[in-house]
């Protein structure tokens, strides 16, 4: 006899266009399968003998590398799946994690924000709205979910939404927050609750100029300790900086100070042109050809430094911690045909963001826009049919080919099939009424040479 069964920690899904998919509990790693594949992990039902010769050689093959991978094992008769193991399809597309802004208050007052926070600008749904968008996340088949504001710890129902969120078994990769109220009672309460969720936490430079930008005294010690206290409690933790005239220079000693405290990566980007930063910038604002010598400079130092953590200078540089191991991100493709059947945001595609209004939008950075008003609220239309036939679903499958036929100036660039466009959200900078406009920053990026002569810089590193 041969009877098998999905070990208790996979679940079969499938989605509209992807019918065929393992899910890997509890950090829900989703991987999709070929018939083939999925046919065969389907008789591991523990009710099927599946060394009958009727069964195809290659699926039994099939079963038994499964068994090797350590996803089946070996069962009596009768000893099935659980209910939550068998196969279920989702009637939309699929979405890999949904970036949630639980709320539009902070306990802060940045002088950036894109929601301007600090007034609540864009509310807070009440509490049985979000309870109702976790059963719809769930509904939609999306396995995880990343969590941020406005600063998403001033929630009062707090663990109501965590536990809610675990009830489904939905996986919370991420918390964004100011770590203000980062203390050992949410640590142990996550702990307990089996979750163990990245802390990313914004520091925006030494010598208190984190303090500036947030807009309260003692900010940057506040983080410190919360970076302290994570890897005391052993969370993983990250970063995000927002770069500006008055803190460039402090680049290294910053990232330095990061190290120090533990923190494994950090993502840079230049302070955005929001509205509350038109009026509170001080004249800090960035230029783009500024900032991209200052990354320059900075690139031999972090090598010197031992690359102390992951690193990414928003889309000029990244690598990976303690390694040459090293890309530009916005070289997204190597110059041939092959791309124009991606998506033009590969990001976007698989992270959907929800705002607090429960608007769906290709990325946190739009809230910052008006031309968020085009994009559906989930209230409004319901999580499901946002993702299957809504203005938000067409944008974030547009295809680069699209893109291209939509603006002339990119596809007559020679760096087209490169960047395709580079990013969204940086192009609204320049058009912010064109969702579909060229990203300067990447124009500068490559036109103006810098890549160029970051391969150079990287070539004497290497």
């Amino acid at each position: 006899m041969g009877y098998y069964r999905i070990k208790d920690n996979f679940v079969l899904r499938g989605w509209e266009k992807l019918p065929w998919a393992l899910v890997q509990r509890p950090q829900n790693r989703v991987s999709f399968l070929s018939k083939a594949a999925f046919d065969a992990l389907s008789l591991c039902n523990g009710k099927c003998d599946c060394s009958l010769k009727m069964i195809p050689q290659q699926i039994r093959s099939l079963i038994a590398q499964a068994q090797k991978e350590g996803v089946v094992e070996p069962c009596s008769y009768g000893e099935g799946l659980y209910q939550d193991q068998e196969y279920k399809q989702y009637p939309n597309r699929f979405m890999k994690v949904a970036h949630w802004s639980v709320t539009g208050k902070c306990n802060y007052r940045c002088r950036h924000c894109y929601m301007s926070a600090p007034d609540a600008k864009l509310g807070e749904l009440p509490h049985e709205t979000v309870m109702d968008i976790i059963e719809q996340i769930a509904a939609c088949g999306i396995q995880r979910v990343s969590i941020t504001g406005g600063e998403p710890l001033v929630r009062k129902d707090w663990w109501e939404m965590i536990d809610a969120l675990a009830r489904h078994n939905i996986w919370i990769t991420t918390i964004y927050t100011n770590g203000a109220l980062v203390n050992e009672a949410l640590l142990d309460g996550l702990k307990a609750r089996g979750l163990c969720p990245e802390f990313n936490m914004s520091y925006d430079g030494d010598e208190g100029w984190h303090d500036w930008l947030r807009g309260i005294p003692g900010a940057e010690a506040a983080v410190l300790k919360a970076f302290d206290l994570c890897y005391e409690k052993g969370f993983p933790t990250g970063a995000e900086m927002c770069l500006h005239k008055g803190n460039l220079h402090l680049l290294r000693q910053s990232i330095q100070t990061l190290a120090a405290h533990h923190c494994a990566s950090l993502k840079t980007n230049p302070v955005s042109d929001t509205e509350l930063w038109a009026e509170h910038g001080g004249g800090y604002d960035l230029d783009m050809e500024d900032l991209y010598a200052a990354y320059l400079e900075y690139v031999p130092q972090y090598f010197e430094d031992g690359a102390p953590l992951g690193l990414m200078l928003g889309g000029f540089f990244h690598c990976r911690k303690g390694t040459k191991d090293w890309f530009i991100p916005l070289e997204k493709y190597d110059g041939g045909d092959s791309c124009l059947r991606q998506t033009v945001c590969g990001h976007a595609r698989q992270v959907l963001y929800i705002s607090p209004e429960s608007r769906m939008l290709p990325c946190l950075s739009l809230s910052a826009f008006d031309i968020q008003k085009d994009y559906p609220k989930i209230t409004d239309i319901g999580l499901r049919q946002g993702l299957t036939d809504s203005v938000y679903l067409s944008l974030i499958d547009t295809r680069i080919e699209d893109y291209l036929n939509h603006t002339k100036e990119c596809a007559d660039c020679a760096y087209a099939k490169i960047c395709a466009g580079g990013c969204r959200a940086s192009a609204l900078m320049d058009a912010p009424d064109d969702i579909l406009a060229p990203d300067r920053a990447a124009c500068r990026l490559f036109r103006g040479g810098w890549a160029d002569r970051l391969k150079a810089c990287m070539e004497q590193i290497v």
